[in-house]
């Protein structure tokens, strides 16, 4: 009786769980029991998200009306293939960073504020997952608010004191991003008086016949591309990854940024439609200008940097170029790249920052000065850095070839082959940021610090190393990420608005 109720309303348990279960922590109070609580949520909405994804083979796009009420009276959970590809990539970054959590949040949050950041992880948690399988576009911007003011929070909840500055620059670049959105769903309304995002499709006047439809389009692109931190929108990024706690970072850096790509792919290819954004509007030229500006850029920035989480950061500022570059292709070959980065990236970078964070646990540090020599003393930690970084290279046999490898073969079939060349020359530029660090721990006399620090302990070293596995797993047998990759940019391509 319970697993078939579970099963009916799997789509809503998805959000509502996490949403129920962050209030609960308060009540629990405790550490270690907010902690475990947590744990156990996060590991149920994973599950929950694999069984999504499982169900979607057999029965294609789930839909589900909330409360009985039919779209677009009611509102309607969508989840097709990408939805359920982020849905995995959200709940399994989640599960995987709390166990991470426990040492990570005790060396980094004061106790008393360790139950605060236990319920705004399980917020922000809800959020996305909410922004992920909603069909309804103004319940879309509800989720997107609940995880950024979670995230504002967290971000401002560690030691440093410049943290609530970083903070504070994300919530005012966040806003500006919000408000956009809530805008262009407002102009669509007004076109369409509509809120189901399917019934939006259906509704538009026809392609460039309507300057309301445009304008929406517009803030709708610059609201998606604040949120997924395209440059040149992404000041608010770097601040908010270096100063944040590490668990707080991992788990942002692996699933906020991808949100912000799905909530592009989905009003570009499910509602306003290919035809629109890529012919009527000229998105294809602008994404793909932006993403070379963000892959050479960004990585140069990068490459002067001491704070090897700032480093990681604008290196994340690059990556998101990757992605917007396989959209701005138009192709399915192209879409189907950048849904295969997405989905690398956020096991890479989450991998890196814990590398990282487990630095900062044993140092206080992540400059590259106090690392000096560190991997004699960690050499678990730095072996799994190394992995992760040679992956964001995109040496063979990791996540990064894969992802390299798509985008220019998507690059060339599109005729676009000096875009293909350029993701070679940027991946070197990606060798000497990662190399500086690998130059700093393996082959310099260890600092004071350095000398006396341990390994990580298990709790964060294997969750670590779950990342930076699947990093070399999925380099080697990518056969179900490409093919999950290419269906879901099948559909999206196939989506007719």
């Amino acid at each position: 009786m319970i697993a078939q109720f579970v099963s009916q309303h799997l789509p809503a348990l998805q959000v509502v769980v996490p949403l129920i279960a962050a209030p609960v922590c308060v009540l629990l109070r405790r550490p270690t029991l907010s902690w475990l609580f947590a744990l156990i949520v996060t590991w149920i909405c994973f599950a929950m998200s694999i069984a999504l994804l499982i169900r979607l083979e057999s029965a294609g796009t789930i839909v589900y009306e909330m409360g009985g009420w039919p779209a677009p009276w009611g509102i309607e959970y969508r989840i097709g293939m990408t939805s359920a590809i982020v849905l995995v990539i959200v709940s399994g970054i989640g599960s995987v960073v709390m166990p991470y959590a426990k040492a990570s949040v005790a060396a980094e949050i004061d106790p008393a504020r360790h139950y605060l950041f236990y319920t705004c992880y399980l917020l922000c948690l809800c959020g996305l997952l909410g922004v992920v399988a909603t069909g309804d576009a103004f319940n879309l911007f509800v989720f997107l608010e609940i995880s950024s003011l979670s995230s504002y929070v967290l971000i401002g909840l560690g030691r440093d004191r410049r943290a609530l500055t970083a903070a504070f620059q994300y919530l005012v670049m966040g806003t500006i991003g919000a408000t956009s959105i809530v805008i262009g769903i407002g102009l669509l309304y007004l076109v369409t008086g509509s809120l189901n995002m399917a019934d939006i499709a259906a509704r538009l006047p026809e392609p460039g016949t309507n300057r309301t439809v445009l304008v929406a389009f517009a803030f709708l692109g610059l609201g998606a591309a604040l949120k997924l931190a395209l440059f040149p929108l992404h000041v608010w990024l770097p601040a908010a990854y270096t100063h944040a706690p590490s668990a707080v970072t991992a788990f942002l850096a692996a699933t906020a940024t991808k949100v912000g790509v799905y909530i592009l792919l989905r009003f570009i290819f499910t509602v306003f439609g290919a035809t629109f954004a890529f012919t009527t509007m000229p998105l294809d030229a602008m994404l793909l200008a932006l993403a070379v500006a963000a892959m050479f850029v960004a990585s140069a920035i990068a490459i002067f940097q001491n704070n090897v989480k700032r480093m990681l950061a604008y290196s994340s500022v690059a990556q998101i170029g990757y992605m917007v570059l396989g959209i701005g292709i138009a192709t399915q070959a192209g879409v189907a790249a950048g849904l295969i980065h997405l989905f690398n990236h956020a096991l890479m970078k989450g991998g890196l920052f814990m590398a990282i964070g487990c630095v900062f646990l044993r140092t206080g540090s992540v400059r590259l000065e106090s690392m000096s020599g560190i991997a004699r003393t960690m050499p678990w930690t730095m072996a799994a850095f190394v992995l992760g970084g040679l992956s964001l290279i995109g040496v063979p046999l990791t996540v990064g070839f894969i992802s390299k490898l798509y985008l220019i073969r998507a690059s060339f079939e599109a005729g676009l082959w000096p875009f293909g060349v350029l993701v070679v020359l940027s991946s070197l530029l990606a060798v000497a940021y990662i190399w500086r660090v690998v130059e700093t721990a393996y082959f310099r006399e260890p600092t004071a610090e350095a000398a006396r620090a341990t390994e990580a302990p298990l709790s964060m070293l294997l969750p670590t190393w779950v990342l930076i596995g699947a990093c070399v797993y999925f380099g080697i047998d990518a056969e179900l990420t490409v093919d999950t990759a290419f269906r879901a940019a099948a559909a999206l391509m196939q989506a007719n608005p």
